[in-house]
């Protein structure tokens, strides 16, 4: 009989941030698990409960150690360790990996594959523009964070095939809508900054808006297909 999965590590970070690490790599069913207890937290918030902020195999959830509720509970213990304590209830009531559900929903992103890094990614690959293309195309990516600039989706995992270290001399200055890859990651600068990933093409589509609700078009939990244009 296989042995259940140990229990994420749950660790302090300050009197009012705790982060739930599930595991240490780019991987869809490590992410579902974050997932699944943001979605938890989000639906049962404890009292003093702030904000919950996924990442590729970590959940930070903040709150408010000032709370009433967990004031009064000093004498017995101290806020953070009431909230591990609530943390660890509440993962054991996850499902088995087999039963945690997709995430969605699923947004397609017209791309034109234009990009100034796209034939020198072809020839360290030791394959075609085209194959490139193919590659990048034919994969559905999960929106697991979003950072470095507002609206900046981290997204992957990407094709083993298509897996090629940051360059080794960032741009001073990257397009908004730049589509690139780095590592196993893919991602789309949304606004204009310095960068270091490789831009294999372009989008028009408006990946942030400091007027809409919310501002950012991905969030954590969707999934993107690339559609060549």
């Amino acid at each position: 009989m296989k042995e259940p999965d140990p229990l994420p590590l749950i660790t302090p970070l300050n009197e009012g941030a705790v982060a739930v690490t599930f595991g240490h790599s780019i991987n869809k069913e490590i992410y579902r698990k974050v997932t699944w207890l943001r979605d938890f937290l989000l639906e049962n918030p404890f009292p003093g409960q702030d904000s919950v902020v996924p990442a590729y195999a970590t959940l930070t959830v903040f709150f408010d150690p000032q709370h009433a509720v967990l004031r009064q509970s000093r004498g017995q213990e101290w806020p953070t360790g009431i909230v591990v304590n609530f943390l660890r209830q509440a993962l054991k009531t996850m499902p088995a990996d087999e039963k945690t559900p997709e995430i969605t929903p699923l947004i397609d992103i017209p791309v034109c594959y234009n990009g100034p890094d796209l034939s020198e990614v072809a020839a360290q690959l030791q394959i075609t523009t085209q194959e490139v293309v193919r590659l990048h195309t034919g994969n559905t990516y999960s929106v697991f964070m979003i950072g470095f600039l507002p609206g900046f989706p981290y997204m992957g995992p990407l094709p083993e095939a298509l897996q090629l270290p940051r360059r080794a001399t960032p741009r001073l200055r990257v397009a908004a809508g730049s589509v690139a890859i780095a590592g196993a990651q893919t991602g789309i600068y949304p606004l204009q900054s310095p960068g270091g990933w490789h831009i294999i093409g372009h989008t028009d589509i408006t990946l942030f808006n400091p007027t809409a609700r919310p501002p950012s078009l991905l969030q954590p939990g969707m999934q993107v297909r690339f559609i060549a244009t």
